[in-house]
């Protein structure tokens, strides 16, 4: 099990108080999913703030908590750590946690308006029939080889991301075909992934009803390639 100062590795860390040297056995940011010795990301949601649940998660066993901002009282033996955003804290230390293991593939995300589940798909069966092991990340399903896995988001949270893509180097996928959604860049569902290339299909008035204008979904989608591909 890593140490929590190796899964904080590269995190926007504003203050730290307590024992960085604990081990994490697990991280979440759903209080539900909290168990003992876990690390608590509290993540301001569009519905649900975490932040309201630190203290639930400390009870339930969190060792450590990474947030925003912290509660007035704290409890003596945990490690809180404060970040400037918890999102892309998230995305950081669900990567290390999980030694990083779109490093050690070849992931090429896929984003656009329209298209990215057929790109995906595509690619899959292509690279699959040059004889490839190849992972898929997509809005109706998730793959590893010949595993399937179901899908509940275009692009899952950082956890199943980290969780799936280590299971793919495991299994000894050497490519990941993976959609990304503006939705997923805006709430820094991909922080902390190296990405070898990217797909971007189109751009069309969708979506205004999360981001507003198309200003902002074009940033979003900008987001992808200027912050996710510079190091490929």
């Amino acid at each position: 099990m890593p140490q929590l100062k190796d899964i904080l590795y590269k995190v926007n860390i504003t203050s730290a108080s307590g024992d960085m040297n604990v081990q994490a056995k697990g991280i979440a940011f759903d209080s539900r999913k909290v168990e003992k010795g876990s690390v608590f990301v509290a993540v301001k949601g569009t519905q649900v703030d975490g932040h309201s649940y630190i203290d639930s998660s400390v009870s339930k066993g969190a060792i450590a908590v990474v947030a925003e901002k912290l509660p007035e009282q704290l409890k003596a033996g945990v490690t809180y750590v404060t970040v400037k955003s918890s999102a892309q804290a998230l995305g950081v230390i669900a990567a290390n946690f999980y030694d990083n293991p779109s490093a050690k593939l070849k992931l090429v995300g896929v984003t656009g308006t329209n298209g990215k589940t057929t790109v995906v798909t595509l690619l899959f069966k292509l690279f699959t029939s040059l004889g490839h092991k190849v992972g898929l990340l997509s809005t109706v399903q998730n793959q590893i080889g010949d595993e399937v896995f179901s899908a509940t988001h275009t692009t899952p949270d950082p956890i199943q991301i980290n969780e799936l893509l280590s299971r793919m180097v495991e299994a000894g996928c050497d490519f990941c075909f993976m959609e990304v959604s503006s939705h997923a860049v805006d709430q820094g569902r991909i922080e902390g992934l190296k990405f070898t290339g990217g797909v971007f299909t189109n751009i069309t008035h969708d979506h205004l009803d999360y981001h507003r204008t198309f200003e902002s979904y074009i940033r979003a989608k900008k987001g992808f390639s200027v912050y996710h591909l510079s190091d490929a």
